[in-house]
């Protein structure tokens, strides 16, 4: 038995070790940007199996995959083996785990599909359809996230068609179907035997709260209850966890309210910032010491939050050293931002023999990365950008999981729908409606109806087509029965011959859809292959496994490449230098985060989240002007970049197109309205941030053959300006000219096309 004094707690610091040492009771450690909180957690586990906890009645919830195996393979390093007994996991996989064994209860097969968003997408759009409705209003993606919504606050579709006030909301915004369309969503994935991401919440609770002997056993089972980044927990997940710990109340929570940031996704700051008022006798710690970045950046971040007034007090601080200044480059449009930046990453690699890995950059929408990806590729800086098309949602990629489900659960009607006739068997669209009315009619599975098709005389021509399909995934499933993942999906990938109708297209695209699918079945065969791997090595618990796979779980590799976020993908990460693109106002903050306080309030914990990204260099940027649907359009210095210390601010002289711009440190009243010191400082020295270049067509150049020394012209881009030398020959003429917005260019005169001012 290991004591307080076990050599692996020498590493933490006393509030931290103070924090593992509390293995009793209810307990809150809120842990700073880069306070090692993962490491606390870690011990903390250790710990407990260390002075005698059974593993098994341990319970620690995270939100990704990666997290939850770097965690178990620390714990292990500290106690051995034992750490494979804890369940530990997302709350998506732990509680399907738990489903798996509970399911028939609630009237699911043991063996029920995980629907992705696409799937969810797909039978909505399905749905949407057969029911005559307008697809442009409504649209899978908004559809979805209302039934998110719902189901993350617990409203099922039949409490959801007696709420007045849901319904009233739907009708105002022209989608009064909404409650119909999930109620028949969700008798759909039922009758697939299929649950989307949210259901695996809300039947957990429904199993939990209906079933109080199901309740008991995982009350006594999970003695010790933990739970990673407990801020960005919903209203389900919250009740969950409540009902868990209630007879132990043996319960730790680990979080950040200043990094509470997916209220888009259901997540509620109140779980953390209300989590005294369930556990009066609530031990806190506070992990303040910030290990990641220097000293500049993390007294930056503390001036920026100290704004919002939700939020649990805590003072981070560091001993690292000051570091450099937060550099500000000030762009006249979003191109000339994205080659600003490209520029930056690019000297700075020269300069400090820095990695490209070194480099993330980080916006608020995806759309701006355009900008700063074709500036990249000018300069020939490989990057990568996060949350684009991941592996497993390529169409071949998908086409061959779709047979594995299939094998699995016969009623995964999106699965069947997919391929039932790819490779090409004959089975057209038609027959295919003719299938989904009949479904419909009888309330029975698109599997039954083919299954029993001699029975139905509408599909009397596709009968032969149907039975061969049929008793061809019948082959497969008792193959299964003896098989593993990788033998089953190679079987099944050869069998169908889609192997060989990829391997046959010699088109580039084709020998890429086939080296993925190779690249799927070595990865299955990994699966198969890996001793830590707790999981069956079945082709149920494969599908399960990659099913559950989180975003930050997904395309990860070692390529040295430059990272492209956005700011809530960024969330965990961290890099040497980090730039913060597009800080003007209406973009970030989100002009949609305008109208509450709370709004904005986590728009501002969106930007301490992308300024702790950064460990040793800072650099935000904005332009004065951006291109809008297909307008160039004024914009204004976000009051983010005035809500930052002055004192913790340089403009970056070398990447800014006016040189005689200071930060202004007359800084105003939080009483006050937010306004710009920047802008203010800039309107002072007569050079106004926000002046619109002239549009092309408002601008009409002259052939100015006379231009001489002291000449006021003006430029279409930089405005007006004062001619301060020429050189060169009669044809390739040079003049150098001191803008009053953007300092001294040096122009080709033939090129320049400019007039008299």
């Amino acid at each position: 038995m290991i004591n307080s004094d076990a050599p692996y707690l020498d590493s933490l610091n006393p509030e931290q070790k103070a924090a593992v040492l509390q293995t009793t009771g209810p307990v809150m450690i809120i842990a700073g940007a880069g306070s090692g909180k993962t490491r606390v957690l870690t011990y903390r586990i250790a710990h407990l199996i260390a002075t005698g906890i059974d593993a098994f009645n341990i319970l620690s919830l995270t939100f990704t995959n990666k997290a939850a195996k770097e965690m178990r393979h620390r714990i292990e390093s500290v106690v051995g083996a034992d750490a494979r007994n804890i369940w530990m996991g997302t709350f998506h996989s732990v509680f399907a785990k738990i489903l798996r064994m509970e399911a028939d209860k609630i009237g699911y097969p043991k063996n029920f599909t995980i629907y992705d968003s696409d799937d969810s997408k797909s039978l909505i759009k399905t749905i949407v359809k057969e029911m005559n409705l307008d697809e442009k209003i409504y649209k899978p993606n908004y559809v979805l996230s209302r039934i998110s919504n719902a189901k993350n606050n617990l409203i099922q579709a039949h409490v959801y068609q007696k709420q007045a006030d849901l319904i009233a909301y739907d009708e105002t915004t022209g989608r009064g179907k909404i409650s119909e369309i999930y109620g028949e969503y969700a008798k759909r994935c039922f009758k697939s035997g299929a649950m989307d991401f949210d259901d695996l919440l809300l039947n957990t609770f429904k199993l939990l709260n209906n079933f109080p002997e199901v309740l008991n056993k995982y009350q006594h089972k999970f003695k010790y209850v933990m739970v990673d980044e407990y801020q960005d927990t919903n209203h389900c997940q919250y009740m969950i966890v409540k009902k868990l710990a209630s007879v132990f109340e043996n319960i730790c929570v680990v979080g950040d309210d200043a990094q509470s940031i997916y209220s888009f996704r259901g997540a509620t700051i109140k779980n953390i910032l209300n989590f005294e008022k369930d556990y009066p006798d609530l031990k806190v710690f506070k992990l303040e010491q910030n290990y990641r970045s220097s000293e500049t950046i993390v007294s930056a971040a503390n001036s920026v939050i100290a704004k919002n007034k939700d939020q649990l007090e805590k003072k981070v601080w560091t001993s690292n050293q000051l570091g450099s200044k937060i550099k500000i480059i000030r762009a006249v449009t979003d191109n000339e931002e994205g080659k600003l930046i490209a520029q930056n990453i690019f000297e700075t690699k020269m300069t400090e023999q820095k990695n490209n890995s070194d480099f993330a950059i980080l916006y608020r929408t995806n759309s701006q990365s355009r900008s700063l990806e074709e500036a990249l590729r000018k300069l020939n800086i490989p990057y990568r950008i996060y949350g684009g098309m991941s592996f497993y949602q390529r169409k071949e990629i998908k086409d061959i999981i779709a047979y594995l489900r299939l094998v699995i659960n016969h009623n995964d009607e999106e699965a069947l729908k997919r391929i039932i006739n790819y490779p090409a068997r004959g089975i057209g669209k038609t027959t295919m409606d003719r299938v989904g009315m009949l479904a419909i009619q009888e309330d029975k599975s698109y599997w039954e109806i083919i299954f029993n098709a001699n029975y139905y005389s509408d599909l009397k021509s596709a009968i032969p087509k149907f039975r061969d399909f049929v008793n061809m995934m019948q082959s497969f499933v008792t193959l299964n029965d003896s098989k593993n993942a990788y033998d089953m999906a190679m079987h099944v990938s050869r069998t169908t011959n889609l192997l060989k109708s990829l391997n046959e297209d010699k088109t580039i695209e084709g020998i890429s859809k086939y080296e993925n699918v190779v690249e799927l079945l070595n990865g299955i065969k990994e699966f198969v292959e890996d001793d830590t791997n707790e999981s069956e090595k079945n082709l149920g618990s494969y599908l399960q496994d990659i099913a559950l796979l989180t975003d930050s779980d997904k395309n990860i590799d070692d390529v040295d490449t430059v990272s492209l976020m956005t700011i809530h993908q960024s969330k965990g990460l961290e890099y040497k230098k980090v730039f913060v693109s597009g800080l003007e106002e209406n973009l970030f903050p989100s002009q949609m985060s305008l109208g509450s306080r709370s709004d904005l309030e986590e728009e501002r914990r969106l930007f301490y989240v992308a300024i702790t990204r950064a460990e040793e260099d800072l650099v935000l940027s904005f332009a004065t002007s951006r291109f809008k649907f297909g307008t160039l359009l004024p914009c204004e210095p976000s009051r983010f970049i005035d809500e930052i210390d002055s004192s913790y601010l340089e403009l970056d002289r070398r990447l800014m197109t006016s040189k005689k711009q200071t930060i202004g440190i007359d800084r105003e009243s939080d009483t006050n309205p937010p306004v710009s010191s920047l802008r203010r400082t800039i309107a002072k020295q007569n050079q106004p941030i926000i002046n619109r270049p002239p549009a092309i067509t408002d601008f009409v150049a002259e052939d100015l053959k006379d231009i001489s020394v002291g000449m006021c012209v003006e430029h279409q881009r930089f405005g007006k300006g004062t001619v301060t030398t020429l050189e060169g020959n009669i044809g390739s003429e040079k003049a150098t000219i001191n803008f009053e917005e953007f300092g001294e260019k040096t122009l080709v005169l033939k090129f320049a096309k400019l007039r008299r001012s």
